[in-house]
């Protein structure tokens, strides 16, 4: 299926509105909610706290003062990555949509920054660089299309929870995103569709094919065409949808597969944040839609993860199905989805796996004295990898943020 090419903006045209954010003509903008006073049921609750401590954690230790963040505390502490970057934007909007006003300044503060990490000289195209320095020079590396799909992502977020000139700059940057990710060449068609994992040499190790990579930009596109109208942001949905589901899902188990690799290789490891990542993308269909099948599968997909992913001994997502260990943003990336489908169905079910889940990981990869989170425990409990990625502290006062809405 050919991919329709924008009509009505030009890559020239979308990186001046990216660079100068000016105004775009859409069709569907939706009224900004305005941040308020954190409701007492959330506030009063021991997750609110937890992400507000975690937070803290942040500020005092990932934090710099050019509004970048330590990539870790230990081997990469001089380095500043994309997606962790965007992933504390993602946390600080959670807690904005609570109505906590004061992260707010975080939240617009890296975005600013972000701007450091976009390539302004590839002939409009754009996109994310992967890293950059901390003060924002030298920016470079690949670009990696699920990096720069759930900074798009994250932008519709912090979009719904801002205003005025803030809210139109979010939405142009990741209108943006989606230009690079419809002319940079990183969809073509060996293994009969898909999105690379980056803009590095194609069908060569180690790029591949992810479900995660092409989940990620499905989402972004579905709720671009949600508001915007535009119908090519419809297309490549669809496109990448029928992909993924034609390529990647198994149906022995009811799951999405890891990845294709160069010469065709599928991988048939089941990751619980890849599978996160395509509930919420059935879920964003279902939103922009209306049609319930969306929500079945979904929903399909959750029992799945939920049989295959869970470790009923202790009630907590695995890693994947050859790493039984536990991360704080991938195997967390399981409660925001199922928090998600309890919004979207009121089934509590969902919510005790979210609950559950996020409850072993402050028990066992939480410093107490701390509370920072550690990257990697056993499924007994005991200590894996003892670092403290940056990534992991975003995730975890994200989910914890959401959680404390209904827990």
């Amino acid at each position: 299926m050919k991919k329709e090419n924008p009509k009505s903006l030009s890559l020239v045209v979308l990186m001046i509105l990216f660079s100068c954010h000016q105004e775009v003509d859409v069709t569907k903008i939706s009224p900004p909610m305005e941040p308020g006073v954190v409701p007492s049921s959330t506030a009063n609750s021991a997750y609110w706290t937890k992400a507000q401590e975690t937070h803290n954690f942040i500020y005092g230790n990932t934090l710099t003062s050019y509004d970048s963040y330590h990539a870790n505390l230990t081997t990469n502490y001089n380095n500043c990555w994309e997606w962790y970057n965007v992933s504390h934007i993602y946390a600080d909007a959670e807690m904005v949509r609570q109505g906590d006003t004061q992260y707010l300044p975080y939240m617009n503060d890296t975005y600013t920054f972000m701007g450091n990490m976009w390539d302004y000289a590839s002939s409009g195209l754009g996109g994310y660089f992967s890293s950059v320095n901390l003060d924002g020079t030298g920016a470079g590396g690949d670009k990696y299309v699920d990096d720069n799909s759930v900074t798009g992502i994250t932008y519709l977020d912090c979009y719904n929870v801002t205003s005025g000139t803030q809210q139109t700059q979010y939405l142009n940057s990741a209108i943006a995103v989606a230009n690079w990710l419809m002319n940079a060449g990183v969809w073509d068609y060996t293994f009969n569709g898909g999105f690379w994992w980056n803009d590095g040499t194609k069908n060569v190790a180690p790029n591949v094919k992810p479900t995660q990579t092409n989940g990620l930009a499905m989402h972004l596109f579905i709720r671009l065409y949600d508001l915007t109208g535009q119908s090519y942001y419809l297309s490549w949905a669809n496109s990448i949808k029928a992909w993924l589901e034609s390529e990647m899902y198994d149906s022995s188990d009811g799951l999405f597969i890891w990845q294709i690799e160069p010469g065709g290789t599928k991988r048939y490891e089941k990751f619980t944040y890849d599978n996160a990542i395509m509930i919420e993308a059935y879920l964003a269909y279902y939103d922009v839609t209306g049609n319930n099948s969306y929500l079945t599968k979904a929903q399909n997909l959750g029992i799945a993860l939920n049989t295959v992913l869970w470790d009923y001994t202790s009630n907590v997502y695995e890693f994947n199905t050859s790493d039984p260990r536990v991360n704080p943003a991938w195997c967390g990336w399981g409660s925001q989805a199922m928090i998600k489908l309890y919004e979207a169905d009121g089934n509590s079910a969902w919510l005790d796996y979210a609950q559950d889940n996020i409850d072993f990981i402050n028990s066992h990869n939480r410093n107490t004295t701390n509370h920072g989170y550690y990257h990697f425990t056993n499924l007994n409990g005991t200590l894996s990898d003892g670092k403290y990625e940056s990534v992991d502290q975003a995730w975890m006062q994200r989910i914890q943020g959401m959680l404390a809405e209904y827990r």
